[in-house]
């Protein structure tokens, strides 16, 4: 007897997988929306999602030429640890949530791996696969929505209605052939909690105005987006950014903390999620050797920075401080051996100096008539 869509699903469960559904192996009405939003240039610098390779999320069968269907799983990442909301000490940075822990994509793939092998164990027939993790160009996303996991809220992460968008999305293409899940309906409303909190406005209207033919809803320019701009962006942050974008040292939070999906969202009981360094010193962290890099983040997804990325975003996060300790250690800064991590230091510090200016400007008591 042939497995079912139903157990498959319960076994992506017990592969550790909080949600799992299965979407057709066919293209996607979203690869236009796609297609418009990078033709407008949102992407900025990531070149996979422009070039040949973005071209390739078009269709699944790019991938794999036997898929008849995708398995769509999400694996739960929130832990019981402050949000971006809870840290109001300017000494400190923040690194988002989701690179805490170890790098997520071992992770997944070794859940899907895992999936694989339950699958052989009780399919009589030979099939055909491909375990995508995240960066296979596939609009995972899209597939996961029409699985059934979540919709695609305004922020444009993938919510679910029970369990919030705490979750990491992985996708195995298959041979065989399954019923399709029934996509899950958008309920977003008319909240625009992440629209209104997004500190660089990121989260714009997708009106032809933007996007040509697009077909309306909300895009994030990924050249606005303080995820993109502190591990993406390769160059200097744009000085008129830098000061909204606060303490960020990798990713940002933001529109997901103030998502009020999330706000019962269950906490997962993976180890290699578990909180790490989430809310470091900056000073500590402007000293950092290359190999003392390394040795910290080789496993985690912080590496995807490199060092003189986060250097430079340690040197942001400063410039925003109101530490006076900051001062010293940007011009230290200032004074290192990368042009990017250098001039970046010296803007911030730049920066520091002006705003602790106004400061004292505005503490100043005038001398009055003496009344």
């Amino acid at each position: 007897m042939a497995i079912t869509a139903a157990e498959v699903k319960q076994l992506a469960q017990g592969c550790g997988f909080e949600l799992a559904g299965v979407a057709a192996a066919v293209s996607s009405e979203d690869f236009e929306r796609f297609e418009t939003w990078r033709t407008a240039g949102m992407a900025g610098q990531m070149s996979y999602l422009t070039d040949r390779r973005g071209d390739l999320r078009a269709d699944p069968k790019n991938l794999l030429p036997e898929a008849r269907s995708i398995i769509c799983v999400g694996k739960l990442y929130n832990t019981d640890a402050p949000h971006t909301s809870d840290i109001e000490d300017s000494a400190r940075g923040w690194i988002s949530r989701y690179a805490w822990g170890s790098d997520y994509h071992h992770v997944v793939r070794k859940g899907l791996e895992r999936l694989v092998e339950q699958i052989k164990e009780r399919c009589p027939e030979p099939f055909q696969f491909r375990i995508c993790v995240d960066t296979a160009p596939l609009l995972e996303r899209s597939y996961a929505q029409a699985a059934g996991l979540g919709w695609i809220g305004k922020n444009t992460c993938l919510i679910n209605q029970r369990q919030g968008s705490w979750f990491f999305l992985g996708e195995l293409l298959l041979s065989i052939p399954f019923d399709p899940d029934s996509p899950a309906p958008f309920r977003c409303g008319s909240c625009t909690r992440c629209i209104d909190a997004c500190p660089t406005q990121a989260i714009v209207p997708n009106s032809k105005a933007i996007v040509p033919n697009s077909k309306g809803g909300w895009a994030l320019d990924g050249r606005l987006c303080i995820s993109y701009l502190t591990i993406e962006n390769r160059g200097e942050i744009p000085g008129q950014i830098a000061p909204r974008m606060a303490n960020h040292l990798f990713g940002c939070d933001i529109c997901q903390d103030v998502c009020p999906w999330n706000r019962r969202g269950p906490i997962t009981s993976e180890p290699a999620f578990a909180a790490g360094q989430m809310a470091p010193e900056l000073t500590l962290f402007a000293d950092l050797s290359e190999e003392e890099f390394r040795t910290m983040f080789r496993h985690s997804p912080v590496w995807r920075a490199k060092y003189r990325g986060f250097l430079r975003n340690v040197a942001v996060a400063l410039g925003n401080s109101s530490e006076p300790e900051s001062a010293r250690v940007l011009e230290k800064l200032a004074a290192h051996p990368d042009p990017l991590v250098a001039t970046t230091a010296s803007q911030a510090l730049f920066r520091f100096k002006q705003r602790q200016t106004a400061l004292e400007d505005v503490s100043v008591v005038p001398c009055g008539s003496g009344e």
